[in-house]
């Protein structure tokens, strides 16, 4: 077998995730947003909005300002003109896919819909029609959200303690109905999920398209490899968070077709695959901040192994305990992560604040701040937010301070 060196493994990473491709020089159009997503396969979708959501940001970090819309046209409507891109469902947790990857996924809706089945046994049996009743509302009144769901059918006895289990009936039976296919997200409104029928929302093609299991599962193996570029067996499994006996096998599989390339990596405990398309630029230039759910980072062993930068994301750290911040986003500069900043868009004051800058182990401030602000006053511009105020918290904080004062 080869072997290369963990440098010319992150290099192929970074292309693979599309950190070597050239920035849009003018305007960021449907055309820049396809080919980003051909890099990332997905984008997941997550509910904390203390700086920007997670699945606009990625966008952000490879192509530049971008008009936000652009994503949510993609991913919440639809016309002859444009065709919705995107559908919701459970890919790398929730996340937005591309449409014709929706079947794809089939057995995951098979796997969900038994196994929420047998944990709401007794939901089922006090409520034997409410299945059908939901379907029914759906389909007359969708796209609805669940709270007007609930009010039509009458709501429900509330479950659990906690606010986080505190849902009515009506609720649980469209969370399980989205996760069996279904029903899926028509629109949104906010960032609340308004339920349609996949046959209002899905082209026919997509909706007929009957993959086998162990076809779709090669698949999704093979577009992991294509968005890593390389990884272990364990890093093309999390991409779609497969189990790890269907993952071996599609790469087994997929060795043995000549789409994978097994490979030795320097430093790497673990066997490697390369897809066969996959390069290695000679540099990676250009800087970016990474989201805590960037596909480049979401994998935290594999973000150790590759850039030596632990993470860990520390909002469910009391404060007092957090090392770096509430919601800290890495910084990539030329190839190579060099720092992470706490963010906060504070959207009352019209501004981005940065609590805590830090610098890696054995970097210098000098390169880095004036790189670091110049991005910082970009992503301010971009939300919408008048100006970067910087904290007090990290060893990087007053080069900064001063690289924002000249800009």
């Amino acid at each position: 077998m080869q072997t290369i060196s963990n440098d010319t493994a992150r290099r192929t990473a970074l292309a693979a995730q599309g950190f070597a491709d050239p920035r849009p020089r003018g305007a960021v159009t449907r055309r820049h947003l396809q080919r980003a997503l051909s890099r990332t396969k997905l984008l997941q979708l997550d509910s904390v909005n203390v700086a920007v959501r997670a699945h606009y940001m990625p966008l952000f970090s490879r192509l530049g300002a971008y008009p936000a819309e652009l994503v949510d046209t993609a991913a919440w409507s639809h016309t002859a003109r444009q065709p919705r891109m995107l559908v919701e469902y459970w890919a790398h947790e929730a996340s937005l896919i591309p449409v014709e990857d929706w079947p794809l996924l089939r057995w995951r809706m098979r796997e969900f819909g038994g196994a929420w089945r047998k944990r709401s046994r007794e939901l089922l049996e006090q409520n034997p029609e409410l299945v059908n009743d939901v379907l029914n509302a759906v389909k007359e009144l969708g796209p609805i959200g669940a709270g007007p769901l609930e009010r039509e059918l009458g709501g429900g006895e509330r479950q659990g303690r906690g606010p986080w289990w505190n849902r009515t009936d009506t609720k649980r039976v469209c969370e399980l109905l989205f996760a069996m296919g279904e029903l899926t997200t028509g629109t949104r409104r906010g960032f609340e999920r308004l339920y349609d029928l996949p046959e209002r929302v899905l082209p026919a093609e997509v909706l007929a398209h009957e993959p086998e299991d162990a076809e779709a599962v090669r698949a999704l193996v093979e577009r992991s490899a294509q968005a890593l570029g390389i990884g272990t067996e364990t890093d093309l499994r999390d991409y779609y968070r497969l189990s790890p006996d269907q993952s071996k096998q599609a790469v087994a599989e997929l060795v043995e077709d000549g789409v994978l390339e097994p490979l030795v990596v320097h430093g790497w405990r673990q066997p490697a695959y390369r897809h066969v398309e996959a390069r290695a630029p000679r540099k990676v230039e250009g800087r970016a901040l990474l989201c805590p759910f960037d596909p480049l980072i979401w994998e935290r062993s594999r973000a150790e192994r590759i850039f030596g930068f632990r993470y860990r994301i520390e909002i469910y750290v009391p404060e007092p305990k957090r090392q770096y911040g509430y919601y800290v986003f890495p910084f990539l500069l030329d190839g190579e992560l060099v720092a992470r900043v706490d963010l906060k868009a504070d959207r009352a004051a019209g501004v981005l604040r940065v609590p805590g800058a830090f610098l890696e182990p054995g970097r210098d401030a000098a390169p880095v701040a004036p790189e670091l602000a110049a991005t910082l006053r970009e992503m301010a511009t971009w939300l919408g937010l008048d100006e970067v105020v910087v904290g007090e918290r990290g060893d990087l904080i007053r080069p900064l301070n001063a690289e924002l004062g000249r800009l």
